[in-house]
């Protein structure tokens, strides 16, 4: 569904916002917050509707629950001084008043606005949400039909730009073309809870854990992709009866203040302060930095593309924790317990070439 209200287009399935062209940042509890409203829209919504609805009935702080319908009218456009779409009722609610049209994303209407976006193929992802053990929540999505195949997170993910990316959608289309492809956003950025006490790698291999058993999972091979790597060596030595086979590409034993020179680290902590100071601007010369760094050969196409997702996946101080944490990591310790087998159950049937998987002995 997409309701089209004020030169914004919201699409519930692909859970994005936007203005004209433009793809609006907006955190997965603040977007389910505004679709609430514009389904509700006929009436006032209290605190205790949206208590239930968006929080599941828990308790939270009347100022967590101003800060999300503030970020809900800054989405918007909006604001608590001019409330032309989001109206604060006294003592009753808030409501959207805005005008409002609903529309299939099929609809003549829909199209034009949306028109210029890449085109997609047949294939259709399905957007999931589990619990992670310290009550996060992780988004996930599945898509293609076979033998399934799960892709740790790695840096920076959002599951529903990522598929239609010039940078990622030729991969993952072409692997769920043969396989039911099974990805999720890391803690923090993403379709995933932005709020979140912990983000270290000890959580990161606990979110995998929470897909797994969410997509009900048995055994798989696990891609992994820069710090998804260690991620995924990780779990797979927790859990060897389940990984049938580890594809590790780009990853690292170790991050930059576990590697590096003095000189390197000072070289980190000087990109992490510049994450801080300029993520969030509009100008993207801060994040150009970043792109540069991480695809330095791309097209134009590519590096606006990159530097979108930045802007839209996660918040400056979300960046500099997750960037912190990816610096820290170190399974090198681990590695010694990888062992590449040459049996039935680690190679394909068409090959004895071995393939990587986790084993308790150290090989020789």
């Amino acid at each position: 569904m997409q309701f089209l209200f004020s030169d914004h287009v919201l699409d519930t399935d692909t859970r994005e916002l936007r203005h004209r062209e433009e793809l609006i940042a907006i955190e997965p509890q603040v977007f389910d917050l505004l679709v609430y409203l514009l389904e509700n829209r006929d009436c006032v919504v209290t605190k205790d509707d949206l208590l239930t609805a968006i929080w599941g009935g828990r308790i939270v702080s009347d100022s967590t629950l101003t800060s999300r319908i503030n970020a809900a009218r800054k989405a918007v456009g909006d604001s608590g001084e001019h409330q032309i779409l989001i109206r604060t009722i006294a003592r009753k609610g808030v409501r959207f008043v805005g005008a409002v049209t609903e529309s299939e994303p099929s609809d003549a209407s829909a199209n034009d606005v949306m028109s210029k976006q890449p085109t997609r193929t047949s294939l259709r992802q399905e957007v999931h949400f589990c619990t992670s053990s310290d009550g996060v929540r992780i988004a996930y999505a599945e898509v293609g039909q076979g033998p399934p195949l799960v892709k740790a997170a790695n840096w920076l993910n959002h599951l529903e730009y990522d598929w239609q990316s010039p940078i990622w959608s030729h991969l993952l289309h072409a692997i769920a073309t043969k396989h039911r492809l099974i990805r999720y956003d890391a803690r923090g950025n993403g379709l995933s809870d932005w709020e979140a006490s912990d983000i270290s790698f000890e959580a990161s291999v606990h979110d995998l854990e929470c897909v797994v058993e969410a997509a009900r999972l048995e055994q798989f091979p696990l891609f992994g992709i820069s710090q998804g790597c260690a991620i995924s060596i990780a779990y797979a030595l927790r859990h060897p009866e389940r990984v049938s086979r580890l594809v590790l590409y780009g990853g690292f034993a170790r991050g930059r203040r576990k590697r590096g020179s003095p000189n390197e680290i000072e070289q980190a902590d000087a990109l992490m302060t510049l994450m801080r100071e300029g993520w969030g601007q509009e100008n993207p010369a801060f994040r150009q930095i970043f792109t540069s760094l991480f695809i330095p050969g791309g097209t134009a196409e590519q590096m606006q593309w990159f530097n979108d997702l930045q802007r839209i996946t996660t918040s400056p101080e979300n960046a500099v924790r997750i960037r912190r944490s990816l610096d820290d990591i170190d399974v090198s310790d681990l590695l010694p317990r990888v062992a590449a087998h040459r049996s039935r159950r680690w190679c394909s049937p068409n090959s004895s070439a071995p393939t990587l998987g986790p084993s308790s002995q150290t090989p020789t």
